[in-house]
């Protein structure tokens, strides 16, 4: 058979003409009412996550606590999903207080260790740059949690040999029609319940923040929770043809199911306008490649214009790979969520 032969029976052939063929149906285009886009595309977005496990009372416990001098770090357990427990580092300031709450920030991890890398108080690189750590120093109350598959969650979801527990657990989860990414946006929901709840947060302010799947979880929970006044997406801004069907660079735990078919990132991006959005993008990403990262921002740059919030999408691109750069995310928290505590009558 000629390789022209063999071509065409290749997957990725198939895959591609469906994407020429098509656009995603709901994407934002030039001169569209930015009001009536995003409530077309939330409700569909809405429906593809579909009927999510009953609502429970987190009661969150404090299991133990660790004074920094700064800071205080406590170790938070607390319930998302009926019978199923979430650990997290909360991180309370020195100078906040039930009297004067601060800033709240959700600090969300990407694939690999979990929660512990984003408190590191160590002089070691790791991508995080210990950025929750940092946050909390410059004043916000953070909550760092494990997702579902990592750090202390980690137990029985990796044990197929060298297979992906992300992709295995997706297809378990979908013999019952749930999906992991919705079962995760639920565990964050959650996660800012518990932040909101704090004496020591002001629930007017709160932000969140993620590199790599913590970025797509921020962009997915901002995007559905306007709560999230400001937020700050590492690492994951691009277009499903760039990173999904190009690159192969993605697993069953970070897309929902028939996305594409109606949205691309930017448009899913684009639900979080008009509220302050950061973008941060390292030039020598090799699994988001800058180019397509510059080009699916100016497609978000135009749904944050429509919505007359131009001033509040910030990028930030800077030398390094698939990491968080922070300096900037903390100006941007400060600016957006206020550095300093407000007093409660």
């Amino acid at each position: 058979m000629t390789a022209a032969g063999r071509a065409a029976f290749a997957f990725d052939r198939f895959l591609e003409a469906l994407d020429d063929a098509r656009g995603p149906s709901l994407a934002f285009h030039p001169g569209m009412d930015h009001g009536a886009w995003r409530a077309a595309l939330l409700e569909r977005l809405h429906a593809l996550l579909g009927e999510a496990p009953p609502a429970v009372d987190p009661a969150p416990e404090i299991a133990a606590s660790h004074d920094y001098g700064d800071y205080v770090q406590h170790k938070l357990m607390y319930e998302t999903i009926p019978g199923v427990r979430v650990p997290a580092w909360l991180l309370v300031p020195a100078s906040a207080s039930a009297r004067t709450p601060a800033a709240g920030v959700l600090a969300l991890h990407g694939h690999g260790e979990g929660k512990d890398q984003l408190v590191d108080r160590g002089d070691g690189a790791n991508v995080y740059r210990g950025f929750a750590r940092r946050y909390a120093q410059r004043g916000h109350v953070v909550l760092a949690p494990d997702a579902l598959g990592f750090g202390e969650r980690a137990a029985g979801f990796r044990r197929y040999g060298n297979r992906d527990g992300c992709n295995v657990n997706f297809l378990r989860a979908l013999l019952f029609g749930v999906n992991l990414m919705a079962l995760t946006i639920q565990d964050d929901h959650c996660g800012l319940d518990v932040l909101a709840a704090r004496p020591e947060v002001d629930p007017q302010r709160l932000g969140c923040a993620g590199l790599s799947f913590g970025g797509t979880r921020t962009m997915y929970l901002a995007a559905l929770d306007e709560r999230v006044r400001a937020a700050v997406v590492s690492g994951y801004l691009t277009t499903f043809r760039a990173y999904a069907l190009d690159a192969g660079n993605f697993c069953g735990a970070q897309f929902l199911p028939g996305v594409y078919a109606y949205a691309d990132v930017p448009d899913l991006h684009g639900l979080i306008a008009p509220r302050p959005l950061l973008i941060e993008a390292g030039r020598a990403d090799r699994g988001f490649p800058l180019e397509a990262s510059r080009q699916a921002h100016a497609r978000l740059a135009a749904i944050y214009a429509a919505a007359g919030a131009a001033d509040r999408l910030h990028r930030d691109e800077f030398d390094g790979g698939h990491e968080f750069h922070a300096q900037a995310s903390l100006d941007f928290m400060d600016r957006w969520l206020g550095s300093g505590n407000t007093a409660r009558g």
